[in-house]
């Protein structure tokens, strides 16, 4: 079943289009990562899921239209941006009473758990709290929601990598169960790696290229050719080049593993590799 689906998604704001004709679909009971450049159209994708702009083409949400339906599926969708705010003149405990107050899905046992396992205290305000803490605080608000749909929109950035990595791991241990779904944008791509089921790139409001983890894993493939194999290798037609420690190191997309390990060293790429790849080639129609 489709948690999100959208087709010929369009949004313009005066002269620059933020989303130009995306298509997306996601399962649910994914991760979907959504990666690009600033001005990508990445917040503007969100919003519009979010039911926090109108749009043009066809988007549902839950099996809602986010637009007309926002009331109702708000019951069911949890969000963290970067640039929340909580009121700083409040106390942890003042916050808790308060999400339990308005939302009848929030757990307040399980908000009460998170937080044990961070330095966040119930009397502190939140002006007294870190960066990190304010985020462990919201994100404990967030996921003691029952919600069926979880966006996060840079929801690590300016965070110390200890604080992120904690971050990654209660999301995957205390909330993913396979049945919600997590949609996060972030420029931080190799370190939520290991977290996503699947990935799109995006660019100038279009999709360029969008992928599951287990087809990216069998598809692309890196190889750090030696001296004398460089012609054979570039005949090849790599997607990417680059240049390390004076070798070359060239990405391919659907050539046989085997083939390439007679080249030189063969690893999968990260998808850091690939986004350069892609954002490196000339503007173009989008490539799914």
């Amino acid at each position: 079943m489709a948690c999100i689906e959208a087709r010929g998604l369009r949004k313009v704001f005066g002269s620059p289009v933020a989303l130009d004709g995306v298509n997306l679909r996601v399962e649910e009971g994914r991760i979907l990562g959504i990666v690009g450049p600033n001005g990508a159209g990445k917040s503007t994708a969100l919003n519009a899921i979010l039911g926090l702009t109108p749009f043009e083409g066809e988007l549902r949400v839950l099996g809602r239209d986010p637009w007309t339906e926002r009331e109702q599926l708000t019951r069911d969708v949890a969000f963290i941006s970067d640039v929340a705010v909580l009121p700083r003149w409040a106390k942890v405990s003042q916050l808790i009473d308060f999400v339990a107050g308005v939302h009848p899905r929030f757990d307040r046992a399980k908000a009460e758990r998170f937080l044990a396992k961070t330095n966040v205290k119930r009397g502190s305000k939140v002006r007294e709290l870190s960066k990190g803490m304010v985020t462990q605080l919201h994100l404990a608000l967030v996921m003691a929601i029952d919600a069926k749909l979880l966006i996060l929109d840079e929801p690590t950035i300016g965070l110390d990598i200890l604080v992120r990595k904690q971050f990654y791991d209660s999301l995957l241990n205390d909330y993913f169960d396979r049945s919600r779904t997590i949609v996060v944008t972030t420029h931080q791509i190799d370190e939520i790696q290991d977290v996503l089921t699947d990935f799109v790139f995006i660019n100038h409001g279009r999709i360029v290229l969008e992928s599951s983890m287990e087809d990216f894993e069998t598809r692309y493939v890196e190889v750090m050719v030696n001296a004398e194999n460089i012609a054979a290798a570039r005949a090849l037609r790599p997607i990417h080049e680059r240049q390390v420690f004076g070798r070359s190191i060239l990405l391919f997309d659907q050539i046989d593993r085997q083939q390439l390990a007679a080249l030189g060293e063969v690893r999968t790429p990260s998808i850091a590799d690939l986004f350069v790849a892609v954002m490196s080639k000339p503007a173009q129609g989008a490539a799914i």
